[in-house]
């Protein structure tokens, strides 16, 4: 394994794309959502038009091919994700292959992501978790709080 870590550019809309689709949890047991999914448009704000201004996040390759990203977005009041904060703080998303989880590279894109917005002025970060994803105690771990709690998932948030 050669892991490289590079800035997400608007070129990588691809690989985004078919990052994000696994980004979007599924209950053990449950089948898999139709890829169409990420077209509704509660969830295509989350990736359409990447690249805007103040639009950033990493990839993480293996010998070249892209295994895993995370990206954050500032979301407006009036097309808000669903770990909207305020007008100010970045939501992340992240998405890693599954045969590189629990291998450090979840952890190195955060680590990253998290350096990014310092340098970029965000005084906070926030995300979205379904209460049941593992992925929680990786936020936990990188120091993401519950701000807000839903049915199904947690607004979690961090001071970067």
């Amino acid at each position: 394994m050669e892991l490289t870590y590079r800035y997400l550019s608007a070129s990588d809309y691809p690989i985004l794309r078919e990052l994000f689709y696994l980004s979007i949890f599924v209950p053990e047991g449950e089948p898999p959502y139709p890829e169409s999914i990420i077209d509704l448009p509660a969830l295509s704000i989350y990736i359409e038009g990447f690249g805007k201004e103040g639009d950033f996040g990493f990839v993480c390759d293996d010998d070249g091919k892209p295994v895993g990203t995370i990206w954050g977005r500032v979301f407006k009041s009036e097309n808000k994700g669903f770990g909207y904060i305020d007008d100010r703080t970045p939501e992340l998303g992240m998405a890693v292959l599954p045969k590189y989880r629990n291998k450090g590279v979840g952890t190195n894109l955060l680590t990253r992501f998290l350096e990014e917005a310092k340098r970029r002025g965000h005084r906070t970060v926030s995300l979205s978790v379904d209460k049941r994803n593992p992925a929680k105690r990786l936020y936990e771990r990188a120091g993401f709080k519950v701000f807000r709690e839903n049915e199904v998932d947690f607004i979690m948030i961090k001071i970067p």
